[in-house]
């Protein structure tokens, strides 16, 4: 399984972002898929979490302004961001959970500064 995070980038406190990651196998045969961040000093931390029924789980920091979602056909992950504050600047990482192995796709940087 590979994992590609896309679409960071520097946004104003108040903006969006949508982060996608496209995967390399069927979605729906993943267990779990999530999107961690981590801040510079900072421990990597979860950020939202979808399971291959749809059920979805939030951090407190990102409930109301973010959302999780999957699109099957594209086998596709995404994280809407909406209402950014400084302190969601971070690197964001998808992640698959598939049985016992976890799978990691590579940093997206978001910056949120004016």
């Amino acid at each position: 399984v590979q994992l590609q995070a896309f679409g960071g980038g520097l946004v104003q406190p108040g903006g969006s972002l949508r982060l996608s990651c496209a995967a390399s196998v069927n979605i729906f045969t993943i267990n779990f898929m999530s999107w961690y961040r981590q801040a510079p000093g900072n421990q990597r931390e979860l950020v939202a979490i979808i399971s291959n029924l749809g059920s979805t789980n939030y951090a407190y920091s990102a409930k109301g302004r973010f959302t999780i979602s999957r699109d099957i056909a594209k086998n596709t992950l995404s994280l809407q961001m909406n209402g950014l504050k400084p302190e969601d600047t971070a690197v964001y990482y998808c992640n698959a959970q598939i049985s016992s192995q976890s799978v990691w796709g590579q940093g997206t940087q978001v910056t949120v500064s004016s």
